[in-house]
């Protein structure tokens, strides 16, 4: 009988354990298990050079949102973004793709704009800024290229 009752208390343990870890690895890798409350829109850029999926998209430095996904559209990247539903963004809306410190990671900041139209989902914002590219910069320099 106590044998049976230990056995009892260790898987409840252990599945209570579990049940833990897989909320926390949710959470932590901040997947969404359900689509949630988001709208899809996309950008085009002409370069997209470090930014990958799943980076984060943001208004004044507050996460709104994720990146989709990257591809190529004739010879420019389209970028699809996962925008949270309450984030109003209209067809002024500049896109920019931004470095977090000196070599972090690439993130994409919206700037609203609200003179335009609002955007709805499947719609393109037009006006983008590629990001910074680091290398192309020592290039030029070691090259003498700079202005």
């Amino acid at each position: 009988m106590e044998k049976g009752k230990l056995e009892l208390i260790v898987g409840v343990f252990v599945l209570v354990g579990i049940v833990c870890l897989g909320y926390l690895s949710i959470k932590l890798g901040k997947l969404e298990l359900i689509g949630g409350d988001v709208y899809e829109v996309a950008a085009l850029f002409n370069s997209a050079t470090g930014l990958k999926a799943g980076a984060t998209v943001e208004v004044a430095g507050v996460e709104v949102g994720r990146v989709k996904a990257i591809g190529l559209k004739e010879d420019r990247a389209l970028v699809r973004l996962s925008v949270h539903s309450g984030t109003k963004l209209y067809s002024d809306t500049i896109a920019s793709i931004k470095t977090r410190g000196i070599i972090g990671e690439k993130y994409l900041s919206l700037s609203p704009g609200g003179g335009g139209d609002p955007l709805k989902p499947g719609d393109t914002i037009r006006d983008t800024e590629s990001g910074l590219d680091l290398e192309e910069l020592v290039s030029q320099y070691v090259h003498g290229k700079v202005n």
